[in-house]
């Protein structure tokens, strides 16, 4: 049996489950990181994905002010530490 993490979204809200704060909240974003660590990409593709579920839950909750996009793309994308490993074919 495979142990969810507590922190997680309630579309479509986008709050946390457990505290209740705007999703990925602290927590969460420390349990991303370590589920997601030897894969940066799949990480960033996975937040892709909910921000875009998440743009639109939002929108549609309240579509005449909807989310701040440059918010919405910080609480979601722009935390993501960015990596990249050089590589020989890099030089």
């Amino acid at each position: 049996m495979t142990h969810q993490p507590r922190h997680q979204p309630i579309p479509p809200l986008w709050l946390c489950r457990t505290c209740a704060h705007p999703w990925p909240c602290g927590p969460a974003r420390l349990a991303l990181l370590h589920q997601y660590a030897d894969n940066h990409i799949g990480l960033t593709l996975h937040l892709a994905t909910l921000h875009q579920q998440a743009v639109t839950d939002l929108h549609d909750i309240n579509p005449h002010t909807g989310p701040d996009p440059r918010t919405l793309h910080q609480r979601f994308l722009g935390w993501i530490p960015r990596h990249h490993r050089h590589t020989t074919d890099d030089l």
